[in-house]
């Protein structure tokens, strides 16, 4: 049996037959996560956030606490998706590793906050690059003054790019992968090289590792004097954090992946692994290369980080590094909306979506019905930058938050229910359940501190918005299941013993009446 065979033998035994086209080899399933993580788009986007919540010492300690910590999260998951590798991710996980009694909450629950975490991504990434062409446009062009409807114009253009791209199917996003993968390593290695040979002056390391700054004050008054320094720290990993966040992609394209059991793990792993060291370095080399920290902090283009380049290679030289940067940020939106379609695409398979959504392109071998409903969302979710000045800081807190309760609830449960666990060929063993324990302790952390304010004093232009959109899902989630997704949502559906049986499964309710009649199990 060659390894295609053990591929969809594997996902025959899980209940699903193979739709979507399996193209992928290991460098292909990491290239992906790694293209999501994506540290340049994360340092970049946030670096200003950075130095004003907390600020070099935060940045770059942070880093490693907080690279540390995710690192067991990665380690559990890549436990579990070797033993379950399908496109449904997490949420399949947690009915998976439930009692069958609870599994169908189960997989309600993490579905839905995966869903949320997947298109905040998006947006985080989407919006962040539409930010970077609007500020990176005054340095030549000083008449063009951006505005929140010119970046939301060119968000709204971005994700249309993104969506035609993903619209193709898989086979061209495998050569934007190949693409990703040197412009995210050789490319950025060489952009932070570049920086810091050609600096006038470096920071010293007491200031990279000690400075402390709090500019979480609008009116002079920050979180450290009306909370504490400690309380500023603790916001200001949101740079780390959301950084190193969609590696749950390798899961997410395990059906589309040889070798499932080993690569989808093995792309997990290896994406954070690398993101963390590569990032580090990418952090070190901006912070060491800043020449005036005041004026980087209070820059007329509103982003650090051109103001650096400009500060180092004049006007010109800084918009030709920012068009490699933002070529970076680009294609980790597009796969970003890659792995988020095909997350809903899973869903709706299994009817929490709307089954309009379960639609393979015959053609292409793309969720395209899926791929634009990522964009659709992921635009809404943007909007109220309208109106908000810390819009942008909101959406990667949701991201994070979001992402992160999807990732904890199916490690959680596998820690729990570790007896019943039937563990895949990336097995840790003895150390499985402390490695989750840890894991999921530190995702609870992570959702109470980034629902936190970060800017002072809380007013309606300033409020962290992230806990209305959280607790939305939350509310969403409790309600509908209690209400009526408890009446016919069964979880992750067996599609190969249902049609074997003639049911109708694209048809909602199908399965559920066989099912009282004996006629199929869940």
């Amino acid at each position: 049996m060659d390894a295609l065979d053990r591929d969809e033998k594997r996902l025959e035994e899980l209940g699903y037959k193979q739709e979507l086209k399996r193209d992928w080899g290991l460098i292909h399933n990491f290239g992906i996560s790694f293209s999501i993580i994506s540290v340049v788009t994360g340092v970049i986007t946030l670096f200003q956030y950075g130095l004003v919540t907390g600020g070099p010492g935060v940045m770059s300690v942070g880093w490693i606490v907080v690279s540390f910590f995710t690192m067991f999260i990665a380690t559990s998951m890549a436990e579990i998706v070797s033993a379950i590798p399908t496109s449904g991710g997490p949420y399949f996980w947690a009915a998976m590793l439930a009692p069958e009694k609870h599994a169908p909450f189960a997989s309600w629950i993490t579905g839905w906050f995966n869903l949320l975490g997947q298109v905040a991504v998006t947006t985080g990434i989407s919006f962040g690059l539409a930010g970077l062409i609007s500020t990176t446009s005054t340095v030549l062009n000083p008449d063009y003054v951006p505005t929140p409807g010119k970046t939301i114009g060119i968000y709204a253009a971005v994700l249309t790019s993104h969506g035609l791209v993903n619209s193709f199917g898989v086979h061209i996003l495998r050569y934007l992968n190949n693409t990703s993968i040197v412009l995210h390593s050789l490319g950025v290695f060489c952009l932070i090289v570049a920086i810091l040979a050609k600096a006038p002056t470096h920071q010293s390391a007491t200031f990279v590792f000690s400075t402390f700054n709090d500019g979480t004050g609008t009116d002079g008054v920050g979180w450290s004097m009306r909370a504490s320094p400690a309380y500023v720290a603790v916001c200001g990993v949101l740079l780390t954090q959301y950084t190193i966040t969609g590696f749950d992609a390798s899961a997410h394209l395990s059906e589309e992946t040889h070798k499932a059991s080993w690569s989808a793990p093995l792309g997990v792993i290896m994406s954070v692994g690398v993101s963390t060291v590569f990032g580090f370095f990418v952090l070190l080399g901006l912070l060491f290369s800043i020449q005036d920290f005041d004026n980087t902090v209070g820059s007329a283009y509103g982003q650090p980080v051109l103001q650096i380049l400009v500060d180092i290679f004049g006007p010109d030289g800084a918009v030709v590094l920012m068009c490699l940067v933002m070529l970076c940020v680009w294609h980790c939106g597009l796969f970003s909306m890659t792995s988020n379609s095909r997350m809903m695409f899973a869903f709706s398979r299994d009817h929490a979506l709307p089954p309009f959504f379960h639609k393979v392109d015959a053609r292409f071998k793309s969720p395209i019905r899926t791929v634009w409903l990522a964009a659709f969302l992921s635009f809404c979710l943007a909007l109220p930058s309208l109106g908000s000045s810390v819009a942008f800081a909101a959406a990667t807190s949701i991201a994070t938050i979001g992402l992160y309760i999807s990732y904890g609830i199916p490690i959680l449960i596998s820690a729990i229910y570790h007896d019943t666990f039937r563990k895949g060929p990336f097995d840790l063993k003895q150390f499985s359940r402390p490695v989750a324990f840890i894991g999921s302790t530190y995702v609870g952390f992570i959702v109470i501190v980034f629902c936190l304010p970060t800017a002072n004093p809380v007013t309606s232009q300033t409020v962290n918005y992230t806990p209305v959109a959280v607790g939305i899902i939350a509310l969403w989630v409790g309600a509908s299941w209690l209400l009526w997704a408890h009446k016919w949502f069964k979880g992750p559906i067996r599609q190969i013993e249902a049609e074997q049986q003639g049911i109708n499964i694209s048809e909602p309710g199908e399965l559920e009446a066989a099912e009282k009649k004996g006629d199929a199990s869940s």
